[in-house]
């Protein structure tokens, strides 16, 4: 499960490097950049961040060629945290 943690991770450092989409993430989780560190902790909040990148297509490809990540990853990533107790 820590290498799904770790795409997690890497999809939420990747999209605070993407204003426009972070932007758009914390619209719709209802968050605020100010407490996505307390979010975090939370149970479900990395398969959420996992489910919002694998939700548009064109976006999860963007992250993948950004970072060299194959799309199977994501989704095995989202998988692991479902499967292990989290929720999107």
């Amino acid at each position: 499960m820590a290498d799904a943690e770790d795409t997690a991770i890497a999809v939420l450092v990747w999209l605070a490097g993407e204003p426009e989409l972070m932007g758009r993430f914390l619209a719709l989780t209802g968050l605020e950049a100010n407490n996505l560190r307390d979010a975090a902790q939370e149970p479900g909040f990395l398969a959420g961040v996992l489910g919002f990148l694998m939700s548009h297509e064109p976006t999860l490809m963007d992250f993948c060629a950004a970072t060299d990540t194959k799309p199977e990853t994501v989704t095995r990533a989202f998988q692991a945290l479902v499967g292990a107790g989290e929720t999107p």
